[in-house]
């Protein structure tokens, strides 16, 4: 039995145990939230996706009130846009939101928000807060609180998700800022800089210190792929700047059963040996204890006539392989294939392990 609900009008079907949001965006019904992620849960912070429930007093989030069969939902209307606009105005006069200059700009849902309710500058100005706006002091996410909305999806993700228990929200009232551990700054705190609060962000108040200034969301493609680090099989996105083939972001591909978008320090940040100059571009044979160039075909049959000799020497299992975590994992399939069928022996190891 399929079970009903209405939202505007429209009869759209929904499962036991969503919310209201949930089903909206089910059925391609456009609600604006802000503190909501399907991974980090409901939170009711921001308070933009403001919904009409008939037989409820007010406005209700959407983000918080369960579906239930025949339940009637108005989504917009002159009074929801009235509180969304008058929200959407104060997160915009409370923060430094620049967008031309911002890492977010074309990405940033605060922005898409401001854009969907007309909203081209904030209607409010609000004296700005004296204390430390910027915080780089750690080796791959900047914070720049001034641009935080304080939505709490970086704790939740922090402590929920990935589970380091590094941020949370500190002081009170007008003073209220996401801190690390007891107000430290990221660099000196406990923070493994995994850069899960980074993908959640909904604004550019926590970004990837490696991409600031290396393209623009809407000039880079993105490339999904799978992290070739270890064994887990974590989905990711490469952004690539495709003028100079250069991967100058990762992010982590929600949805994957294998990591669901939540990546490591190696697989979000450890991408500089892609384009890195002292890669090797031709092979090298040591002669006098010195390296020369040489060509593939030297190479292999240099190779082929050591493995050769050593297995008929000492047996084929006097010869172990170590694979790589910098290379596909099809190339490891080879790789592997290759020790056990031709060579013989299964001494095969991987860098991921060690």
């Amino acid at each position: 039995m399929i079970t009903k609900m209405i939202i505007d009008d429209k009869e759209v079907p929904f499962d036991q145990g969503q919310t209201i949001l949930e089903v909206a965006r089910a059925n391609g019904i456009y609600i604006p939230s802000l503190c909501y992620h399907r991974k980090t849960g409901q939170a009711s912070k921001c308070r933009i996706c403001v919904v009409e429930v008939e037989g409820m007093r007010g406005l209700q989030t959407a983000c918080s009130i369960q579906a239930r069969e025949n339940m009637k939902v108005v989504t917009t209307n002159d009074e929801i846009l009235t509180a969304r606009r008058l929200i959407v105005n104060l997160l915009l006069a409370s923060g430094n939101h620049d967008c031309l200059a911002c890492e977010a700009n074309g990405v940033c849902e605060l922005q898409e928000v401001a854009y969907k309710l007309g909203i081209e500058k904030p209607a409010f100005i609000i004296a700005d807060k004296e204390k430390p706006e910027y915080d780089d002091s750690s080796e791959m996410i900047v914070r720049d609180i001034k641009r935080c909305i304080q939505c709490g999806r970086c704790i939740e993700g922090c402590n929920k998700t990935v589970v380091n228990e590094v941020l949370d929200f500190g002081y009170r009232g007008h003073e209220t800022k996401v801190i690390c551990d007891d107000d430290k700054i990221m660099g000196e705190s406990s923070c493994v800089q995994c850069g899960e609060c980074a993908q959640l962000c909904p604004v550019g108040a926590i970004t990837d210190k490696k991409s600031i200034g290396k393209g623009r969301p809407w000039d880079l493609k993105k490339v999904r792929t799978t992290c070739p680090y270890c064994g887990v099989g974590c989905q990711l996105y490469l952004h690539v700047d495709e003028n100079t083939n250069n991967v100058v972001k990762v992010t982590g591909y929600e949805g994957s059963l294998a990591n669901d978008g939540a990546l490591c320090v190696k697989g979000r940040y450890g991408y500089d040996f892609i384009n890195s100059k002292e890669r090797l571009t031709t092979p090298l044979i040591k002669e006098n204890g010195k390296f020369r160039q040489a060509s593939w075909e030297e190479a292999i049959n240099f190779v082929a006539s050591k493995f050769n000799s050593i297995k008929k020497e000492s047996g084929s299992d006097a010869i172990a392989g170590l694979a790589s975590a910098k290379v596909s994992n099809e190339e490891n399939f080879a790789f592997q294939k290759f020790m056990r069928k031709e060579v013989g022996t299964n001494n095969v190891d991987h860098c991921a392990r060690l």
